[in-house]
């Protein structure tokens, strides 16, 4: 029992990003959270939390620590604790369509089989960021790392992007023009676009070409399902993440348009609200899509 209330009380500090909020949830004092986080790090030989004025960050033994134990603590409270049986706890969830359908959804689906109810919300990241800040919604899976007040992030993965189009679009680009201005070589290719601000071919542009696409915009489509599609259509070129291309690709209805030797790389990230502390459900969330992002394919 005793080794119990040690991660716990790991599990709280870890969740809520603060020894003296976890110690509010916990109903005791913050130098007893203090000493248990002190007696846990004893036992194991190594720091779980850089502590600062700022609150409690999770080290890297802390990360790797709370993806291991976060499950199987839960349930032994909850068998210990006993409580009485209620509805289940719905957890409200933003993030763009085509990664909450890949990615998001299968890695969270064993959690509704535990009394976890899942919520989603679809959209654009700057919007699910803000009402993620007002309350209305309690996780973020985001793919930028905005600035908003009392929100805090975490990086789940890297992405691999990808400049693709059909094959009769990439028989009109001029390969000794592309290898030597290769922005101008694909200027007269339409885009096919995420949003109206270019989010993501903007993104490629700027880091390979030092400019933003002065391209046409054939379609924008906030899903990169839809835009892949258009571009498998040859309605126009568009950076993509790889694992999402990489079937089209293999299959031919799609090439890569330009190479470079250091790939664009973008980070998808988990928003959480920084001031409170998760519910115990929402903590499960956090720490099964922070599990789950290691498996995900990084190219």
């Amino acid at each position: 029992m005793q080794e119990l209330d040690l991660l716990h009380t790991f599990l709280e500090v870890h969740r809520a990003g603060s020894i003296t909020a976890a110690a509010a949830r916990l109903g005791v004092s913050q130098p007893s959270v203090s000493e248990r986080i002190a007696r846990l790090e004893g036992e194991l030989g190594t720091p779980l939390f850089t502590r600062s004025a700022r609150g409690a960050t999770p080290t890297p033994a802390g990360d790797a620590l709370a993806v291991r134990v976060a499950g199987p603590v839960d349930r032994l409270r909850e068998v210990w604790v006993a409580p009485a049986p209620g509805p289940a706890e719905t957890v409200r969830i933003g993030g763009a369509s085509d990664v909450v359908a890949s990615r998001v959804i299968p890695a969270l689906a064993p959690l509704t089989g535990e009394g976890v109810s899942l919520a989603f919300t679809l959209g654009l990241a700057h919007d699910l960021l803000a009402r993620l800040a007002d309350g209305e919604l309690d996780v973020v899976v985001s793919s930028v790392r905005t600035p908003v007040r009392g929100i805090r992030y975490r990086g789940l993965v890297d992405e691999e992007f990808v400049l693709v189009g059909a094959p009769a679009l990439a028989r009109t680009i001029d390969r000794k023009r592309l290898a030597a201005e290769p922005a101008g070589a694909l200027q007269h290719l339409p885009l096919v676009a995420y949003d109206a601000d270019l989010s993501i071919v903007r993104r490629y542009w700027r880091s390979q070409f030092g400019h933003r696409p002065a391209n046409p915009v054939a379609v924008t489509v906030p899903d990169l399902r839809g835009v892949l599609a258009a571009v498998v259509a040859g309605i126009g070129i568009s950076a993509l993440p790889r694992y999402l291309a990489e079937p089209a690709i293999g299959a031919g209805t799609v090439e890569v348009l330009h190479r470079s030797d250091e790939a664009p790389i973008n980070t998808l990230h988990l928003a959480i609200r920084a001031a409170d502390p998760p519910t115990p459900s929402t903590g499960r969330v956090i720490d099964a899509l922070a599990e789950r992002a290691r498996d995900w394919d990084v190219f």
